[in-house]
């Protein structure tokens, strides 16, 4: 379990990421395949007739905890991420946008899309638990623990293959109205979850050591499959198990509405719901359990025994050969996990001649903390924007509910575009996450 913590640390400070994908150049008014991501009703409105995808790559992190400030710090990355006494809130996300095609053809708009993704979450863990794994330094020599909620450690990579049609139903010289879908064919790689609930306990500290006791029953899901069944420490196991077998599907619906001008539109308004569906994780090591965890006074857990272990497999075997879980055989099945279904909105207003304005709402559906769920962030953003046609530049402002505000500034230049949505933020005050995004398409006719 230590080792699990400590990857997070190693690839948060190792790595530049960003809270948004893609922010501000997924809203621009140079309508293209990371537009059509967002809402396929976009598909009608493609900038050119015909659109290459060569590649789009987004890095994120964001978490609640340790600041750009800290890495002046002494403190060690675990010291800083579980001080203070609210849970612990972080993620790890990266997109890749492989080669795609769209085309508009009257009336209609279509699209062929490849993504890859690769997630590490952290939901709701109690800083005095990680502290006593990943330190063994508590402040108190008695700890008193009641967190009710699910405390989750995810990982989870899988690849996508979308294909996306979109059609015009009202258009005059004001209006236009258009709505579209997406059928995503899923690929799910490799997946591993420790979720524990309901734990009301004690942590003690004795002869340098931190044994942790419950006072009731805790719940315990441990899933995994893929690469991560074998060692969730290794993060390249992420990229080398991407694209797994076709075990999934789900779907984007999407409305668009232009309030036309002469040159483009005074007024782009969207509404989509995204990621509606499930994939089925199966592999030959395959695991999900869900046990009643009850560690007795009389024989305390010594938590330093997750030291240095490496997989799932080897957190179960530590439990169940100490008393601790239900006497229950590992589930060896296939499992479903839910992707993040999401709304997503925005409205993009020509203030002035090549300067725009763009509000975008990302509200999740689902609940992070549960199990077999793939988690998501409520964003909220707005981003004022100068388009010269071959050149543009924005600067994203955006309010997420783990990291807090953050200012970021991207480009775009011909088909190549570089971002962030955070550097601003980062260079000027304490920001609790950086990111870089950056890609290259190209659009004919």
């Amino acid at each position: 379990m230590k080792k699990y913590i400590y990857s997070f640390f190693l690839i948060s400070s190792t790595m530049v990421f960003s809270q948004d994908h893609y922010s501000g150049i997924s809203t621009s008014n140079r309508v293209g395949i990371l537009n059509v991501t967002i809402n396929p009703a976009e598909l009608p409105n493609l900038s050119k007739k015909f659109e290459v995808n060569i590649y789009g790559m987004s890095f994120n992190v964001a978490n609640n905890k340790i600041g750009f400030s800290d890495f002046n710090s002494d403190k060690d990355f675990e010291e800083l991420l579980f001080q203070g006494t609210s849970p612990v809130n972080a993620r790890i996300d990266t997109d890749i946008i492989g080669p795609g095609f769209a085309m508009q053809l009257g009336k209609w708009g279509f699209a062929f899309t490849t993504k890859a993704y690769a997630k590490f979450d952290m939901v709701d863990v109690d800083p005095t638990i990680g502290n006593a794994i990943t330190n063994n330094n508590l402040v108190l020599n008695t700890t008193l623990l009641n967190n009710p909620n699910n405390q989750r450690l995810s990982g989870t990579s899988y690849g996508e293959i979308g294909l996306s049609a979109g059609r015009t139903f009202f258009e005059n010289d004001k209006h236009k109205f258009s709505a579209g879908v997406t059928l995503k064919i899923l690929f799910p790689g490799s997946y591993s979850n420790f979720g524990l609930s309901q734990l009301d306990g004690t942590i003690t500290q004795s002869l340098g050591n931190s044994y942790l006791t419950t006072n009731s029953p805790a719940s315990l899901n441990i899933a995994y499959s893929g690469n991560l069944a074998n060692s969730f420490s290794n993060f390249d196991d992420y990229s080398k198990s991407i694209f797994g077998g076709l075990n999934g599907l789900a779907g984007d619906i999407g409305f668009n509405y232009q309030l036309k001008s002469d040159t483009k539109y005074k007024l782009n308004a969207g509404l989509s719901v995204r990621n509606i569906g499930s994939m089925t994780f199966k592999d030959e090591n395959n695991y999900n359990t869900s046990y009643t965890l009850n560690i007795p006074s009389s024989n305390p857990l010594d938590l330093s025994l997750f030291d240095n272990i490496d997989n799932l497999s080897e957190v179960e075997d530590i439990l169940t050969n100490n008393g601790y879980l239900t006497t229950q055989p590992r589930n060896k099945t296939d499992f479903n996990v839910k992707l993040p279904t999401t709304v997503n909105t925005y409205v993009d207003v020509k203030v002035v001649s090549k300067l725009y304005v763009t509000a975008f709402l990302q509200q999740k559906l689902n609940k992070d903390r549960d199990n077999e769920q793939v988690t998501t962030p409520n964003i909220f953003s707005i981003t004022p924007r100068v388009n010269l046609g071959f050149f543009e530049g924005y600067i994203p402002l955006t309010f997420h509910e783990i990291s807090g505000t953050n200012v970021g500034l991207g480009f775009r230049l011909g088909g190549f575009y570089l971002g962030t949505s955070s550097m601003v933020t980062a260079l000027i005050s304490d920001s609790k996450q950086g990111d870089l995004y950056f890609g290259f398409r190209f659009g004919f006719l």
